[in-house]
């Protein structure tokens, strides 16, 4: 494998790490049950695609990524997420989850159009539709919490 197909691996496990970590927040900070076993259980599913990844890397003889965001703004939406969740109703918790999973699908979606060997686009377009997928649920969510909570 490339050091360019590391790279974007490695990129794609640092959005998992940033989501899972935006998503404990989340949970955290919910008031609903059903929505904190939710966004627990998203964020476990990021943990093991992160895991997932760096086994991939691994198996190349890559170095995963161990560190915080390096690669750049573009999925520090999590991280920006993150501080700012503390009070707010679960409507606005749910309209920044649903910002923070907006930048992972864009990464997901970046990272098919990147060199990359077979069995790895099937991995990355595996995890990416789970996480738009998500993101879809998070949105509908948010939507029921305005229409019953008046916004």
């Amino acid at each position: 494998m490339s050091d360019k197909a590391v790279d974007v691996l490695n990129e794609l496990i640092e959005t998992c790490k940033d989501g899972e970590e935006g998503l404990r927040q989340a949970a955290a900070s919910v008031k609903s049950s059903d929505l904190k076993s939710l966004l627990n259980s998203m964020a476990q599913e990021r943990a093991a695609f992160a895991a997932e990844l760096r086994q991939q890397v691994r198996s190349v003889g890559g170095s995963p990524e161990k560190s915080g965001s390096a690669v750049g703004a573009i999925h520090r939406a999590w991280i920006d997420i993150k501080g700012t969740l503390t009070g707010k109703s679960d409507h606005s918790i749910l309209s920044e989850v649903e910002r923070g999973e907006d930048s992972a699908v864009k990464v997901y979606k970046e990272a098919l159009y990147k060199s990359l060997p077979a069995a790895l686009v099937t991995t990355v377009n595996r995890q990416g539709q789970t996480i738009k997928s998500d993101h879809d649920r998070i949105r509908q969510l948010r939507d029921a919490k305005a229409a019953t909570s008046g916004g």
